[in-house]
C-alpha cells in the first residue's frame, strides 16, 4: 500500500507543479515532455486524475494531522 500511496503522491506533484507551470508561464511540461506522444500524454493526465481520487479517497486515513482526533 505504501508504494501505491508514494506514486499517487509523486503524481500529484507533477499534476500541480504542471498546472502551476501552465498558469504562471503559459507552460505545459507535460506536453513538452511528451507532445510527440499524444497517447503518452494522456496517459500521464488519466493517471495524475486516477491519483487524486485516490488520494482523495484515502487522505483522511494517511494523513496525521486529520486523523488525529
Amino acid at each position: 500500500m505504501k508504494a501505491l500511496h508514494m506514486a499517487a503522491y509523486m503524481l500529484l506533484w507533477v499534476g500541480g507543479l504542471n498546472w502551476g507551470l501552465v498558469g504562471l508561464f503559459k507552460f505545459n511540461l507535460v506536453n513538452a515532455l511528451f507532445g510527440s506522444l499524444p497517447a503518452l500524454e494522456m496517459l500521464v493526465y488519466v493517471l495524475v486524475g486516477a491519483s487524486t481520487v485516490y488520494v482523495i479517497a484515502t487522505h483522511k486515513g494517511d494523513c496525521k494531522v486529520c486523523g488525529v482526533k
